[in-house]
Order: structure tokens, then C-alpha cells, then sequence
């Protein structure tokens, strides 16, 4: 079927650890599956913040970085994304469920049980939603949901000019989604203005306002999802059953399915086809995509087998699913499969990557089997479509004569 293309407290800036994806100009800020920064940030100078008005919309906060190494994406990102480290000072957080509800389909009110065990009860289907997750806006925006505002993204190569990730950006100006703060910068009042009926927040990452849930409950029914730890159509699945869009999010894991199914026997990868995917950050710690993660469990699903970091090599400081981080030095022992996909990618990228000495040796290099995946470190429906673009329209296919 046709399917449309869319298109931590102050801690001075200290990072918790040696991941890219980690800053913290406030209370120990994790970014999660979302690719804003990309290497080292060599300054503690705390960005200001600007005002100017976007067509559209209401006038947003725009952030006017200070010299930063490079600024590439917001992951995961995943990553975004993306939840991708924590510091050390931070509370231990409880246990988290995948998230339950108890109600029968199509009836309000319902009880639902989110990711941090909140049993939650939404009295009625929610028509004015606010996301305080970016990471989480994509998901429910191919569910149809109605969301009326987000925080958002810094401007950059893959945030457009509201802070929305550009794989969704023409969804969200096209319903008319307003941009709340940028990330970091949570403002209550802004959210209290848009008088939302559900407030949906992510359990992990940069753009998570767990400390904020308190103040955020006497607005409206709030949520917490975990988008680290399952992958995009049970994330959809989660949210249907919070936002009454059950419907949706099944014709849509169906459809990115038959796509899948499609795609594989076109593709015909050899059996025992081995892929590593990971971010590449040059001579930083970058993360690699686990074999039971999101992204590989689609790569799987076209016929590749995608090779796990050895643990010893990963450097995370805490149990996730989706990444490990592994130091430059490493990445020759980590990245052993027949075929490299680089995410958040280009043609530039994959080349930065093929040249670098060090990983001369990887068989992925030697067969010239590199591959740039432009899609995001968190993958959501949109993300996967992306890839799926790729993969039916521009993959020149495996290089190695071995492989054929």
C-alpha cells in the first residue's frame, strides 16, 4: 500500500560521563535517543536564549549556542534519543513497567498504568494533548493524536526552525502544533495555557520533566513512557491505548509490516548477512545499536543479523536496550558486521568514516559495505518509513563478492 513520506539541579555544565549524548547545564540532563550533540562540548558557558517569531506559530525560545565542539541533532535520537546516560547524582529512579491499561477499547474513563507504575485515569478521550517529550511527539503524531503543542529540539540539522524533528516537521505545521520551550528550558506556564486533557511525559532522556510531574498533575491526567526500552510499534501501542487511537496504531505496525515483508524478499540479503549500525562520532564515544534493539530488531526484519557490542566494551552507565557506547579506541573490536549503517548519516559522513584510519581493517570498510541511514536516533513510525524509503529506493546493495 502507498503509505505517505512524511517528511540536571545546576551541575556547571559537567557531562556524567564520556557519551555524546549527555549534557548537563540543568539538574544532570540526559539526553536521550536524540542526536543534537554529537562530540565532546568543550565549554561550560550556559547558552542564552533569544526570542523571534516563527510563521505559524507563537513566537518560540530559540537558543543562540555558545561555542560548542558541534551541535549536530537533538536522539536520539534516539537518540533524541535520544536516556542515554545519567549522572552521578542523580536519585535511583523505581522500577519501570512497560506501561498497562485497564479498560475496554473505545470506553472512558479508563485507568492507565504507565512506565513508572502511575495508574493514571483519563476521564474522558483526550482532545488537547501536550507533549513535554520531543522524543515522544513523533509517535503520537502518526497516531493521529491530537497534539497541540511540544517542546522542542534546538534549531539544527535535524530540527527545523520550530524545534520539530524534520522527519515529522511537515506533520506537526500542518496540524498546527505549537512549539512550547526548547529542551531544557521547562516552562510551566506555558504548558498551564494550553489547557491540555492529557499531558504525556518521557520517563528518560533530555527532554524528560519527571521532576515535574508534582506540578504537572494538577493541570491534567499525566503519563510517563520509557521510549529506551521497547521499540516503536510497542511505544504506539502504549500510546493508542492512553489516547483512545487504538486503530491507528495497529493499521500502522501492519503497514510498516507488509512493507518490511516486501522489502526483504526484494532485498534477498544472503543468510548470515552480519550488520553493525552504528552514530558515528569521530574520535568520540559513539553509540552502537544492540541486537535487541529497536533498530536492529528492523534491520532484522530485512534479512540481516545485527552483531551486539561486546559487553566490555560499553561504557553506559546504566541497563538499556537499545545502545551501548563505546569508546573510539574500541571501535575496531565492536563494529564485526558484514555491512555498517551509519544513523543520522550522510554521503559526508559515511565517507569521514571510511577514511578514518583506524577502522581501515573493519571487513564492513574493506568490501566498502558502509551505508548511510539519515533517520534519527529514536525511531518511531516516521523514522522507520525513512529507512524503509532507503532501503526500497537508494541501497546499492552489499559490495562483497563473498556475500553475493
Amino acid at each position: 500500500m502507498a503509505l505517505p513520506r512524511p517528511r540536571c539541579a545546576r551541575s556547571s555544565g559537567l557531562r556524567s560521563q564520556r557519551d555524546p549524548f549527555v549534557l548537563a547545564p540543568r539538574a544532570c540532563l540526559r539526553l536521550g535517543n536524540i542526536k543534537w550533540v554529537r562530540k565532546e562540548i568543550s565549554s561550560n558557558t550556559l547558552p542564552s536564549y533569544a526570542t523571534w517569531p516563527v510563521s505559524g506559530h507563537r513566537p518560540r525560545r530559540t537558543l543562540v549556542r555558545p561555542s560548542l565542539s558541534r551541535i549536530a541533532v537533538a536522539l536520539s535520537i534516539s537518540a533524541l534519543a535520544f536516556s542515554l546516560g545519567s549522572c552521578a547524582t542523580t536519585p535511583a529512579e523505581p522500577a519501570r513497567d512497560t506501561g498497562t491499561a485497564a479498560f475496554d477499547v473505545g470506553h472512558w474513563p479508563r485507568t492507565f498504568t504507565d512506565s513508572m507504575q502511575n495508574a493514571v485515569r483519563i476521564p474522558a478521550k483526550p482532545e488537547r494533548i501536550v507533549s513535554t517529550s520531543v522524543g515522544l511527539t513523533g509517535s503520537l503524531l502518526a497516531l493521529d493524536a491530537p497534539v497541540i503543542a511540544s517542546a522542542t529540539a534546538p534549531e539544527g540539522p535535524d530540527a527545523d526552525r520550530d524545534g520539530f524533528f524534520k522527519h515529522w516537521a511537515d506533520v506537526a505545521s500542518a496540524r498546527k502544533v505549537d512549539p512550547l520551550y526548547e529542551v531544557g528550558k521547562f516552562d510551566l506556564e506555558e504548558i498551564t495555557e494550553q489547557k491540555p486533557d492529557l499531558i504525556v511525559v518521557a520517563a528518560t532522556g533530555a527532554d524528560s520533566e519527571l521532576g515535574k510531574i508534582g506540578a504537572l498533575r494538577k493541570i491534567a491526567p499525566t503519563i510517563v513512557l520509557d521510549y529506551a526500552d521497547k521499540d516503536w510499534n510497542e511505544l504506539s501501542k502504549l500510546l493508542a491505548e492512553a489516547t483512545g487511537t487504538e486503530d491507528k496504531a495497529q493499521q500502522n505496525t501492519a503497514a510498516v509490516a507488509e512493507r518490511i515483508s516486501t522489502l526483504r524478499a526484494k532485498l534477498a540479503i544472503p543468510s548470515g548477512t552480519t550488520a553493525s549500525l552504528i552514530s558515528y562520532a569521530a574520535r568520540g564515544t559513539s553509540p552502537i545499536a544492540k541486537a535487541a534493539g529497536p533498530y536492529a530488531q528492523l534491520l532484522s526484519g530485512l534479512g540481516f543479523t545485527v552483531v551486539s557490542t561486546p559487553k566490555q566494551l560499553d561504557t553506559s552507565t546504566q541497563p538499556r536496550e537499545d545502545f551501548s557506547f563505546v569508546s573510539y579506541q574500541d571501535l575496531p573490536a565492536a563494529l564485526t558486521g558484514d555491512a555498517t549503517f551509519l544513523l543520522a548519516a550522510n554521503k559526508k559522513t559515511t565517507m569521514e568514516f571510511t577514511a578514518d584510519e583506524s577502522l581501515a581493517q573493519l571487513p564492513s570498510v574493506q568490501s566498502g559495505s558502509v551505508f548511510p541511514l539519515s533517520a534519527p536516533h529514536l525511531l518511531d513510525y516516521y523514522a522507520a518509513q525513512e529507512i524503509l524509503d532507503y532501503f526500497e529506493q537508494d541501497f546499492p546493495g552489499l559490495s562483497s563478492s563473498e556475500l553475493e
